[in-house]
């Protein structure tokens, strides 16, 4: 079903499939302002390619909104600090996709293979290519 790089295995148990999209930045708004203007004033040296090819300065892509609305499986948008409150993850590179099964995530994205992803187009087709068709409405 998907094309998994790497499994590793959640510390809480929860039994829903998904997608995980995590980013390399704490939740809170002094931190996505702080990300903001990283992002607006040294893209260079901003450590989330992710929120870069998928956030203007201050929202969600358009097109990046459509592609996920129309995907089959629930998704979710994590920052690093949610994704260890809510699954105890804490030792994965990130950003980066998961595929939740269970108490299983699949890597689907790493944090390199994201890293070398230079715009949304790409961003799509690496997503369409991991999940396959069957997860697009």
């Amino acid at each position: 079903m998907f094309k998994s790089d790497k499994r590793i295995k959640s510390k809480y148990n929860m039994d829903t499939s998904h997608l995980i999209f995590a980013y390399n930045a704490n939740s809170g708004i002094f931190n996505a302002v702080w990300d903001s203007l990283h992002k607006t004033f040294s893209p260079k040296t901003y450590n989330c390619n992710l929120c870069a090819i998928t956030y203007t300065s201050v929202s969600m892509k358009r097109q990046w909104k459509d592609f996920i609305s129309k995907l089959n499986v629930p998704v979710l948008f994590l920052h690093r600090d949610e994704l260890e409150k809510k699954y105890g993850i804490n030792d994965l590179q990130l950003p980066v996709l998961l595929a939740k099964k269970g108490t299983h995530f699949d890597v689907l994205l790493s944090a390199e293979r994201i890293k070398e992803i230079k715009n949304l187009e790409d961003l799509i087709k690496q997503v369409k290519q991991k999940t396959g068709s069957a997860f697009l409405t």
